[in-house]
């Protein structure tokens, strides 16, 4: 009996001693680690009792998080170096331990480390005895032991521009109106003056409203309303009469080419939760702008910058210690290829017609205008004073806010000379060979009722020159059964159809078809001519015929005035004879065929018209979409296509003289 009351005695003192052998090193292992994950909760309950009663939680623990968090601090790593085993004998026996340590973290100021060294004491009786930090402020920094304020400084970095190749602006920072309403100067018909602004900047009193109302507002306070561009000064004098309205100059995003290159630039907008989804959400703040589309979107790092700041403590004497300190780094400019006078002529010949349109450079590759009409004007989307100016845009039946830039359509004959420049590549068409065709139609037994149609009959045999002059679907048809669809369907990738485009303005892959093949014989027939399932983007088929002024070669297309240009894309599609040959027929397209309304005194021009019928089935009336690719035949410096949706509604001009006014008045 006596036995088991000595072996329980001797468990209960093991028991009451067993916290007075966890080492200093193991608690201050425990502290760091909670410390480096931010569980600050745990680390106030490992503070002395001396620090409680002098460091609230507020003081310590939750100001620390408060701090980290308004720093943005990331990347936090907390080290110490373990008391030795020599030294800890000592520490245990005395119950004071003293550990060095290292904190190293990334903050909006940039890197901050430092080594500082903590004290940990015994305390405590029986299961409650153990180590506790002596904790104090320099715990969060060093400098702030004997007292001092964390504070910070940011510095917004400038966006960067968008310009064209002359340095002209696409989108740049500049003066704007901010509308603001001081509630307690409305006076007594504030219901009618909301009502008035309302109107004037074509927003909802319900709007105006929210904003008056939020927790921040003061009745003296100046809210921001809205924000006006600087034409629009008829707008501001209007609401400067209203009582309660304030309007001051501030800085923000105008995009000077307004709908000719909105879908090109894109425009800003207040970031939202889910761009945090690409975007690094330490690097904005709520109210911070973000692109919302176009290059705007597709560039926002690079033109966004990253923000200078300065993280110090301030003394009592006023002085300063700095902690960090990361210089403003501006936005980048982006440069284009883009001609801008360029640009707005080829929108402005669109009038109200829908279609897409590029230009290029044929002898460097340089894009020198990216057209989709109709369009939009994002400095209306930013800050339009037209009530539900954007739900009229997805509204419109010509769909203006649809990007036809990236988008691809079926090519239709300006599609031929590609044909023309495989079969001449792989044998099978022979410049002076005719083919003998009877009729307006041609199919075989074995299509059934399909037959393909040509627009007029000839006189005797068809050859190359003449069935691109007259551009007769049957000749094309006849060719490229000939080929097959395995010589063809080699051809098509040689002009990069089915790859992804390499222009850095990001535009979808022309495509074969559906599947990437060519399935059947109607398709083979079909595809020969622009149709099938052949669809391609205007910039692709601009870059497609500078194969036929560059002896045979496909220029790699430029956007970026930074690019390397004059490389070749594709090399060695067709020899210098099978180029002069194709020249020679687009030039005859004008003179004497398709393309007759583009002759004229002023300015020779070659080219290839193009009509795509949209339709399921032979039997159908379906709308046209009309090409016209060309070039002035002499300098061959500007290489533009350009297509004209429904061009049966068109309300201006076709495609053919819509392109030629243009190179005739660039010649002027």
């Amino acid at each position: 009996m006596k036995k088991r009351i000595f072996m329980l005695l001797i468990l209960i003192l093991l028991v009451a001693c067993s916290n007075d052998r966890v080492t200093p090193n193991e608690r201050f292992d425990s502290f760091v680690n909670d410390w480096n994950e931010q569980k600050y909760e745990k680390l106030y309950d490992m503070f002395t009792s001396e620090a409680k009663s002098t460091f609230s939680a507020e003081e310590s623990v939750l100001r620390n998080e408060k701090l980290y968090n308004n720093l943005n601090v990331t990347d936090l790593k907390v080290t110490f170096s373990p008391i030795k085993d020599d030294d800890l004998d000592a520490a245990m026996d005395k119950g004071v331990a003293k550990i060095p340590f290292r904190v190293e973290m990334n903050t909006i100021g940039g890197p901050i480390q430092f080594n500082y060294k903590a004290t940990l004491k015994l305390e405590g009786e029986g299961e409650n005895r153990n180590w506790f930090v002596d904790w104090d402020p320099g715990f969060i920094f060093p400098d702030l032991k004997n007292g001092g304020e964390i504070k910070y400084t940011t510095t917004e970095p400038k966006r960067g521009e968008i310009l064209d190749r002359n340095q002209m602006p696409l989108a740049l920072n500049d003066d704007i109106y901010e509308v603001s309403v001081i509630p307690d100067k409305l006076g007594e018909s504030a219901d009618q003056a909301k009502k008035d602004i309302a109107k004037l900047l074509g927003v909802s009193v319900e709007s105006i409203d929210g904003k008056l109302n939020q927790s921040w507002v003061q009745p003296e306070w100046a809210v921001p309303i809205a924000k006006i561009t600087k034409d629009n000064e008829k707008v501001k004098n209007q609401l400067l009469q209203i009582s309660g309205v304030q309007i001051n100059t501030v800085n923000g995003r105008v995009y000077p080419g307004g709908e000719s290159t909105a879908h090109l630039t894109g425009y800003l907008r207040t970031v939202r939760a889910e761009d945090f989804e690409e975007f690094d959400e330490s690097k904005y703040a709520a109210d911070d702008m973000i692109g919302a589309r176009g290059l705007e979107r597709l560039y926002e790092e690079q033109l966004k910058g990253e923000p200078g700041a300065t993280i110090y403590i301030e003394k009592e004497n006023n002085e300063k210690v700095v902690l960090a300190e990361k210089e403003v780094e501006n936005g980048k400019n982006l440069t284009l290829t883009l001609d801008i006078n360029l640009q707005e002529e080829l929108y402005d010949s669109y009038g109200e017609d829908a279609g897409t349109a590029a230009a290029i450079d044929p002898k460097t590759g340089e894009t020198l205008a990216l057209v989709s009409s109709p369009s939009f004007d994002p400095n209306k989307v930013m800050y339009g004073t037209t009530e539900g100016y954007m739900e009229a845009l997805d509204k419109d039946e010509q769909l203006p806010l649809i990007n036809r830039i990236v988008s691809t359509f079926a090519p239709g004959s300006a599609f031929k000379p590609i044909t023309a420049a495989i079969g001449l590549e792989n044998g099978v068409i022979k410049p002076n060979e005719g083919f003998e065709i009877n009729g307006l139609q041609w199919g075989k037994e074995s299509w059934g009722d399909y037959k393909v149609t040509r627009v007029s009959t000839s006189n005797g045999p068809v050859d190359l020159k003449d069935a691109l002059v007259r551009s007769d679907n049957i000749y094309f048809a006849m060719q490229a059964l000939e080929m097959g669809k395995d010589k063809f369907t080699k051809g098509l990738h040689n002009f990069g159809i089915g790859e992804d485009f390499p222009l850095t303005y990001p535009v979808t892959a022309s495509t074969i078809s559906k599947s990437g093949e060519i399935d059947n014989e109607v398709m083979l027939a079909d595809s020969s001519y622009g149709q099938g399932q052949i669809q391609m983007t205007a910039i692709h088929l601009a870059t497609a015929y500078t194969t036929f002024l560059n002896d045979g070669n496909m220029l790699k297309p430029t956007f970026f005035t930074d690019e390397e240009t004059g490389k070749f894309w594709k090399k060695g599609l067709i020899t210098k004879e099978q180029v002069s040959t194709i020249q020679d027929a687009l030039r005859a397209v004008v003179t004497d065929g398709t393309a007759k309304d583009a002759n004229n005194d002023k300015v020779k021009i070659s080219g290839k018209t193009g009509t795509a019928e949209l339709k399921q089935t032979q039997e159908e009336k379906g709308a046209e979409n009309q090409w016209f690719v060309a070039y002035p035949t002499d300098s061959k410096d500007i290489l533009i296509a350009m297509m004209v949706e429904n061009s049966h509604e068109s309300k201006t001009e076709s495609p053919v003289k819509k392109v030629s006014n243009l190179l005739i008045n660039m010649k002027r």
